[in-house]
């Protein structure tokens, strides 16, 4: 795996050329950002691009490049935002919502052909669909790492984490640091490149699964993503540790308001003061969405 910084306008620029026209299937194109408050009310300090065909990671520096990150232009006449933008490019994120709202907010880019990483692994998990899982156990649980890859995927984890959760004595401003410290820097490539094996496990449990859940799912995505821009959206809401969908229907409960549709009812449960964290949160309360099944 190699791992390069972009820093400059020139480097964009060369990235960008390197990643059109790549191979639609399997995905080419794996995301992750990072950052302070990420959301429309933090900044953005790096988005991680892992390339599939090429092993590249790109550490892309929106600290540094600002807009630039988005609106270089390559010989290709592409840029990084179009790339986004694109119908026709998958891109692979893990729980876009809050990646979704920071770049939608803060630099005007409007996600397309997502594939949510979070959702594929409730639709093929089976048993109860009630709380969604963070990354961390998502890669623990189903990235099939050999126990040496394994060992240095909790090691890595564990020193980005020193330096940046609160929790472990670390701040996030510690991704806006310059030079990038190494921890950091192996922190953010580490969980996009396991992504593309995520991708491989789900995807091969949802071909043999039920027919209806691909485009259940890509729904579901795209409602994440225009709720993430919506004035209503709350970046660490409570109600977001809670899966879309559960075989519950219950027609005669009055105390249940209807607000996303037909199709899905929101329960209130005991509310708690706890912020939810997709790398590592599986449970906490809060408004419940409920997936009605016909």
């Amino acid at each position: 795996m190699s791992v390069q910084v972009i820093d400059t306008t020139a480097s964009v620029a060369e990235m960008v050329d390197r990643i059109v026209n790549l191979p639609v299937s399997p995905p080419s194109l794996y995301l992750d950002l990072e950052g302070i408050e990420l959301g429309r009310y933090g900044f953005i300090s790096i988005v991680t691009l892992y390339v599939l065909p090429t092993g590249t990671v790109y550490l892309i520096d929106v600290h540094v490049l600002g807009i630039a990150a988005f609106s270089t232009t390559g010989k290709s006449k592409q840029t990084l935002q179009s790339i986004l933008e694109s119908e026709q490019v998958p891109k692979v994120f893990f729980d876009v919502r809050n990646d979704s709202d920071a770049l939608n907010y803060l630099f005007q880019v409007k996600l397309a052909n997502i594939i949510d990483l979070q959702l594929l692994e409730l639709a093929t998990r089976g048993g109860s669909m009630r709380f969604l899982h963070g990354l961390a156990k998502c890669i623990s649980k189903d990235a099939n790492l050999t126990p040496q890859q394994d060992s240095e995927w909790q090691k890595c984890k564990s020193a980005g984490r020193a330096l940046f959760a609160p929790e472990k004595g670390g701040r996030y401003e510690v991704f806006n640091e310059r030079p990038l410290r190494k921890e950091i820097a192996d922190y953010s490539a580490q969980d996009v490149t396991a992504l593309h094996n995520l991708w491989e496990a789900y995807s091969a449990k949802l071909s043999h699964g039920d027919p209806y859940w691909p485009a259940l799912i890509e729904t579901t995505t795209r409602k994440r993503i225009t709720d993430s821009q919506s004035a209503w959206y709350v970046p660490d809401g409570k109600d977001k540790a809670f899966g879309p969908w559960n075989d519950y229907d219950d027609d005669d409960d009055d105390d249940t308001d209807s607000i996303y549709g037909s199709d899905v009812i929101v329960r209130v449960d005991k509310p708690q003061n706890t912020r939810y964290d997709r790398d590592e949160d599986d449970e906490v309360y809060g408004p419940e969405v409920i997936f009605k099944a016909r």
